[in-house]
């Protein structure tokens, strides 16, 4: 019997898998979940990189997948471990398509200068500003937030308003025709989700699901 190919897939900023487990994966899948780590005080993201990739066996081929945040974890990551394929949800395939909003922290550096008690999620302010990017609709965002953890939380933002790369050929990129943090417009992605807002994996599952039989299938 063959043995199924493993997709090694990495949640968003914060997130549990719970944003996740309404997709139906290809059957021919192993899917094996990577939680978040960590980081070291002042870790630098190629260090944090290799420390997410560790659980990652190259002896056998495999894929990556990445939600948001875990998007760019897993592009990164294939620079050092080469996967068979790609899959990004509701994030970027380089910096160049980032919104003007992620721009504006990259270029002023605000996230670094901000104090870590303003990334507590519990707080309101923070709260009411992460579901007006997230989904304004949907009041069941704290649900799929696992890491509260405040260093975390700013060291993240930090790395995903710094970060460069160059498109990978590839990746494969499906976005939400209404998500916020990452819009569509900046982008040229193979697949959109039509009505999705950045919660697309937990809200169009279906749809997702959908894709991913078409990708793995082919």
């Amino acid at each position: 019997m063959k043995n199924k190919m493993k997709l090694y897939v990495i949640s968003g900023l914060a997130a549990d898998f719970k944003v996740l487990e309404r997709i139906q994966f290809p059957d021919q899948l192993e899917v094996v979940f990577i939680d978040w780590l960590i980081p070291m005080k002042n870790e630098i993201f190629a260090d944090y990189v290799k420390r997410m990739a560790e659980k990652i066996d190259v002896s056998e081929p495999f894929s990556l997948l990445g939600y948001s945040f875990g998007g760019i974890i897993v592009q990164e990551i294939d620079k050092i471990k080469p996967a068979e394929k790609i899959v990004i949800l509701g994030s970027i395939k380089s910096d160049k398509e980032k919104s003007r909003f992620i721009k504006f922290g990259e270029i002023t550096k605000i996230p670094r200068f901000l104090p870590e008690r303003m990334f507590n999620l519990k707080s309101l302010m923070m709260y009411s500003v992460a579901r007006k990017l997230v989904d304004p609709r949907n009041p069941k965002l704290m649900q799929y937030v696992k890491v509260t953890n405040q260093y975390y939380l700013k060291w993240s933002i930090e790395q995903v308003s710094a970060w460069k790369s160059a498109v990978n050929p590839k990746v494969i990129q499906i976005l939400g025709s209404k998500d916020i943090v990452f819009p569509v417009k900046y982008s040229k992605p193979d697949y959109v989700i039509k009505g999705g807002t950045h919660l697309f994996p937990a809200t169009k599952y279906k749809e997702v699901s959908k894709i991913l039989k078409e990708i793995f299938d082919k």
